[in-house]
């Protein structure tokens, strides 16, 4: 293939991943690899062309578009100012749906930080937790119990992850684990912006009797880079008074138990 016919290949393939871009508000480097049958190093080289003219956020395994309704891998301190007052009464509400003597996982993030804040530190529970701030939040309440699976600390969300948490989960069985998500696609499911942290809340899901998404309405309809769970793997939703009416009634009829805080 000469000099321009490789120049024009080139500009249509990423014309056309933009297109995709656009349409699904997110790629993967592997299936545009096998879709342009071109090798994964071309389709990053093509990803990290775009986030240099910001037309993209890259992110491990793919890429995201900047302004969307995908939601992006912040810093923690930067979530918890979003949604402050809403993701108090979530919290209050959820952990008045905790029993005593139940054994509960709490996921890491800000939502599920204020499930902790509200716990009823009279009654004797098992937390297991694998966010470093949540456990150092429950670390004075003499009837709670905390377990720390272990794992490799990712700064962003104070999380452990990986093989090792991943492994030791296994070994549980709880009544409840309370997710905060970073997205929930009715159709398609919830979302969270690393791969590593939906590998170990697919295990918290695995081990769970009861699995809980405590999220604002803002999560809704949204999507982000790591698939955690098809919509039917969750039994209840705590959320806000601004969820509409459309989802509510979506989400009730996916037979899901939608708890308004």
């Amino acid at each position: 293939m000469d000099k321009s016919k490789t120049k024009r290949s080139t500009v249509e393939r990423r014309k056309k991943i933009l297109n995709l871009l656009d349409i699904n508000g997110q790629v993967f480097v592997h299936e545009l690899s096998e879709q342009f049958n071109v090798s994964e190093v071309t389709i990053r080289n093509d990803l990290e062309l775009f986030e240099s003219k910001k037309l993209l956020i890259r992110a491990r395994g793919g890429a995201m578009k900047y302004d969307n309704s995908v939601s992006a891998d912040y810093q923690l301190s930067e979530k918890d100012k979003i949604h402050y007052a809403e993701k108090i009464e979530i919290g209050k509400k959820a952990a008045s749906l905790i029993k005593e003597g139940e054994t509960i996982i709490l996921d890491s993030g800000t939502t599920t930080m204020e499930v902790a804040k509200h716990l009823d530190a009279e009654k004797a529970i098992n937390v297991i937790t694998n966010a470093f701030n949540i456990a150092n939040q429950l670390i004075h309440a003499q009837n709670i119990n905390i377990i720390v699976p272990g794992g490799t600390l990712r700064k962003n969300s104070h999380s452990l992850v990986g093989p090792l948490a991943e492994k030791n989960l296994r070994n549980f069985y709880v009544d409840k684990v309370f997710l905060g998500v970073d997205g929930l696609d009715i159709k398609q499911g919830a979302f969270t912006p690393n791969i590593e942290e939906a590998s170990l809340n697919q295990i918290m899901i695995d081990i769970a009797k009861d699995v809980i998404l405590v999220a604002d309405s803002s999560k809704f309809n949204r999507r982000s880079l790591a698939f955690i769970c098809p919509t039917n793997k969750i039994n209840i939703i705590v959320t806000d008074a601004n969820i509409s009416k459309e989802v509510l009634v979506q989400l009730q009829d996916a037979n899901i138990k939608v708890i308004i805080a």
